[in-house]
């Protein structure tokens, strides 16, 4: 199938560079243009417009401007130019026997709700849409220095909530849209869609220790590349979909090529992070000062076995921890180049890009990534057939710290204890030994090479049979490789104890094809207007896992090289094969352009059910009625420039869970037996359904320079597809089922965007959005008798912490005390009465653009209420502690008996650790120039842009810097 791709877009570039050369000019008659016409369009901030239909008034001649905003094409004297763009106001112009004719395009607030968005299997308005669909474009993300464009989407839409997955580069971030709706982790993806082919969003196994998070399956995607990213968040939106948009769906669309000559482009940065919020610590003698207090407090004589920072570390020697983990510079560089161009019949778009990004952490690591995308259109002279080709390939290499000693929890070490390496630059085991303690950076030298390459590809067909009534067909197919190798060299560990050179070796693939053919019907009945769709998809997919490890290498060197293993340990591989077809079908109604009506609906079978339900169906309808199109509101509220109503109900399903569950299923293994079994089947159970709902509000005033959304929904999964849990005596944990539980989403999300000042020279935009989300489990018949009896309580969220209740400092001891609900004399979960709810309380961001002459600037603040978990508060580490056990008796006195310690556990689960943890976050600020198009034509050059982009400048929070985000 490549390789057919592959012959189609070479054969395709020809017939461009066959036919560049008579589309340079456009065509026109002699027999009605007298002269040539020029000159350059742009917008009131002085910035050259591509891609603006010219056309000469009433004639069917006209160009388009090019990169640098000329165009050219000859006309008569006595002619009208009509200047169109999607987003300005349309001027008409008399030639009037000028040859030279330059225009300024004014914005015009309202057409851009015209602008076309992806809706997935057909394009839609915001201002016609029936679904909620939320919309980024390549301005907010080609200039943050992000290895996976998700993170770019951080405070940018309403009800899309993003963590990081961690701090190194490369780890996968968790994407919730609209809150948790699975019992099962693995069961709450949405699905990513790249030009039409979708791929998992499950991270990548990783056998590192600082990839816990998983490998983000989109790190080889060039953001730079990305036209627009799409969230469909509600049932009108996702049903089409079916089992897979379950949790929403992220429809990624790259860059084409331009229509109107050709271009190169260059986008260069490069800069440096480096962590900038540090813990108030001790130093050497306040801290030894707290050491011998809590020894006297407990009357205790300090001795090597209890006391080694007193009695055998340097009692002058200083460390500052935090400086030492993560006190260096991360450097980032990012080059990326394309070249584009084409004419009225075929356009491409050629690029590249190679990314590196190093850490802050002690050693030689990094990450580096290069990509390659290509993008092919062509339309028939008759305007028939259509081709659109895309592929994107990318590579990285993730070069970690292959251990764990790394944990943050290092900067709480003593500031006395001793150095990490000794004289001769080897890991210091002797000072650290002669404690009874282990270095804590054992593992330093062992290192993680993590290398994936990606490649996805898309092909669309299309050929109209008859006005109206078009035939198409997407083929795509993807292939996802990672090859990670561990390599644990003995000098990382104690030498006492005859380590050896190990080897951990992971392979991960997935490939997949699809094919969706489709057949399409528009037609209009004066002012009716219908759409109609009918489509199927038949995709395969193909995982596969191998791992091992390789022991006891003659040399350090040589570790990687299985010829040289003394043993190869723990052999695993597997082999799963999913299949899924579907039939799907979309009628769009609309009267008038005032009401609209959207049904849709699909038949879904999966490979992962068992023969009596593999089968189900979805749907959903939506509608809206623009109610500023009534009369009786144009008359009576001149300000109201736009208001629509819209709702939606519908399902989704979900069949996120593991292939084969509804089989008995055996693992081969070395032996007489050959195999043994790994899991119990069961053929009964079936889809996980959500049912969506939701009513929303968009008013538009003052002719659209303030444009409010109010959208207001409930999302109930059900039929919950869990891992039952077993007796032990059956010989497995658990077998596949599904859980008569009910979780509901609910929420409120609210947008606003605003035009502030719309001067000649000067404009300012503003965009808010804030989520209040809630989550909840309305229902779980016999919780108390089930495996999650001790996780989850009805009538509150997935998210809690069971917890016990702090009961204040005991007058005796001084140290911390929880409550014993029960008086059993012990603790354990029945006295764990505090239901605490982790999740956010509302979150969103607030972004403004301003743009003077050639500057523009950009600003989004991102913002959080919540609450969270302070656990670093003991006294000998952090000064604001120390000064309150002083002032108030908030903290338990010095201690440094079991007592003390167990009481300090104790109350980390308890109630009294939980502190308001918000934050407000300056998420990114960017600062541009363009040069002037006088300094560009000496240096022969269309469009230079200087800039100055940051990343997490600064966090506001009322809690301390232990627990910021």
């Amino acid at each position: 199938m490549l390789i057919i791709m592959f012959l189609l877009a070479m054969a395709l570039l020809v017939l461009l560079a066959m036919g560049q050369a008579k589309a340079a000019t456009p065509y026109s008659p002699t027999l009605f243009y007298q002269q040539p016409i020029t000159g350059t369009i742009t917008n009131t901030n002085g910035k050259s417009l591509p891609g603006v239909t010219v056309l000469i008034k009433n004639k069917q001649y006209g160009t388009n401007t090019d990169l640098s905003g000329n165009y050219s094409l000859n006309a008569n004297s006595q002619d009208t130019l009509v200047v169109t763009s999607i987003g300005y106001k349309d001027q008409e112009i008399g030639i009037n026997g000028r040859s030279i004719i330059n225009v300024i395009l004014k914005e015009d607030i309202a057409s851009l709700n015209e602008v076309e968005i992806n809706a997935g299997y057909y394009t839609t308005t915001q201002r016609e849409r029936t679904g909620n669909i939320s919309r980024v474009t390549a301005e907010e993300i080609e200039n943050q220095p992000v290895v996976s464009p998700i993170q770019a989407l951080q405070g940018r839409m309403a009800g899309v909530e993003i963590i990081s997955g961690g701090a190194n580069p490369g780890m996968a971030s968790t994407i919730r849209i609209r809150g948790t709706n699975s019992l099962r982790q693995d069961g709450n993806y949405p699905l990513y869609i790249i030009d039409g082919v979708p791929i998992s969003s499950e991270p990548v196994a990783s056998n590192s220790l600082l990839s816990t998070s998983g490998i983000d399956p989109l790190n080889n995607l060039n953001p730079a590349n990305i036209e627009s990213i799409e969230v469909l968040k509600d049932a009108d939106a996702t049903a089409i979909y079916g089992s897979r948009g379950s949790n929403g769906v992220v429809l990624i669309t790259t860059k084409s090529g331009f229509q109107y000559g050709t271009g190169l482009e260059a986008r260069v940065y490069t800069g440096v992070s480096k962590v900038p919020g540090r813990m108030d610590l001790l130093n050497t003698e306040e801290y030894l000062q707290v050491r011998r207090v809590a020894f006297q407090n407990d009357e205790v004589e300090p001795d090597l076995n209890n006391a080694y920072d007193l009695v055998l570390w340097n009692q002058e020697r200083y460390t500052d921890w935090q400086e030492y983990l993560f006190g260096g510079n991360s450097e980032v560089t990012n080059v990326n180049l394309s070249f584009s161009g084409g004419n009225e019949s075929t356009s491409f778009r050629l690029g590249g890009t190679y990314f590196t990004q190093g850490t802050v952490y002690p050693g030689d690591y990094d990450y580096r990534k290069g990509t390659g995308n290509m993008a092919l259109n062509h339309l028939s002279k008759d305007n028939k057939f259509q081709l659109n080709l895309k592929l994107n390939y990318g590579t990285d290499r993730n070069n970690l710290v292959g251990n764990g000693n790394l944990d943050p929890s290092i900067i709480l070490l003593p500031p006395n204890a001793p150095s990490i390496f000794n004289e001769e630059t080897a890991l210091n085991w002797e000072e650290w030994g002669e404690a009874g303690l282990t270095n804590p950076f054992e593992g330093f030298y062992n290192t993680t090479n993590t290398q994936t390459k990606n490649l996805t590809s898309n092909v669309l067909l299309s050929y109209e049979i008859f006005p109206g009534l078009k035939l198409k067909s997407s083929l795509g197919y993807t292939d996802y490789q990672s090859d990670e190798l561990w390599r644990l060299p003995a000098r990382s560990y104690n030498p006492s104890n005859n380590p050896v050179n190990n080897s951990f070796h992971l392979t991960t693939g997935r490939r997949s094809w699809i094919i969706e053919p489709q057949l399409t019907y528009n037609k209009g009945f004066n002012k009716f207007q219908t759409e109609f769709l009918l489509g199927g998809t038949l995709q395969r997919n193909k995982s596969t896992l191998s791992s091992f490890q390789g022991s006891g290498y003659a040399s350090e060197a040589l570790i990687g090289n299985l010829n040289s293993a003394e043993s190869i340990l723990n052999a695993k591989s597997s082999e799963t094969k999913y299949k899924y077809a579907a039939i799907f079908s979309r009628i769009g109604l609309n009267w008038d352009k005032k009401y609209f009506l959207n049904f849709t609906a699909r038949r879904d079978g999966s490979s992962r059910f068992g023969p009596n339900n593999r089968f189900a169906n979805f749907g959903a309808v939506g509608a809206a009625w623009i109610i500023s199109e009534e009369e009786f509101l144009k008359s009576n509220l001149s300000f109201l420039s736009f208001a629509k109503l819209r709702g939606s109900y519908g399902s989704t399903g979900n069949d996120q869970i593991g292939d084969y569950g509804y089989l008995d299923s055996y693992q081969a293994t070395r032996g007489i037996n050959g195999l043994y079994p790994t899991s119990l089947a069961n053929p009964d159970y079936s889809w996980e359904v959500n049912r969506k709902l939701e009513a929303a509000l968009q008013l538009g005033f003052l002719n659209d320079r303030i444009n409010l959304g109010l959208s207001w929904y409930r999302n109930r999964s059900s039929n919950q597809l869990v891992g039952y849990s077993l007796p032990y005596i059956t010989g497995f944990t658990s077998v596949q089922a599904n859980l008569p539980a009910t979780v509901e989403n609910q929420g409120l999300e609210i947008e606003l965007a605003t035009l502030n000042l719309d001067k000649k020279n000067f404009s300012w935009r503003s965009n808010l959005n804030i989520t209040i989300p809630k989550n909840e489990l309305i229902s779980y018949p016999d919780l108390e008798q089930s495996f999650y009896s001790n996780t989850y309580r009805v009538g509150y969220p997935l998210n809690i912490g069971l917890l016990y209740e702090y009961d204040g400092l005991d007058p005796e001891t001084g140290l911390y005390t929880v409550k014993d609900i029960n008086n059993d004399s012990k603790l354990d979960f029945e006295d764990r009465v505090i239901i605490k709810d982790l999740n956010r309380q509302f979150f969103g961001g607030i972004s403004n653009n301003l743009n003077y002459r050639n500057f523009n600037l950009q600003f989004l603040f991102q913002f959080v209420k919540q609450e969270g978990i302070q656990t670093n508060f003991q006294a000998g580490i952090n000064k604001n502690v120390l000064s309150s056990v002083l002032d108030n008796n908030r903290y338990q006195r010095y201690s440094a008996s079991f007592l003390g310690g167990t009481a300090y556990r104790n109350v980390l689960e308890s109630s009294f650790p939980y502190q308001d943890a918000s934050f407000l976050r300056l998420k990114t600020l960017s600062l541009s120039y363009d040069l002037s198009s006088k300094m560009l034509d000496r240096m022969n050059l269309r469009k230079v842009q200087l800039f100055l982009h940051g990343q997490n400048l600064w966090t506001i929070t009322p809690t301390p810097a232990s627990i910021q985000n």
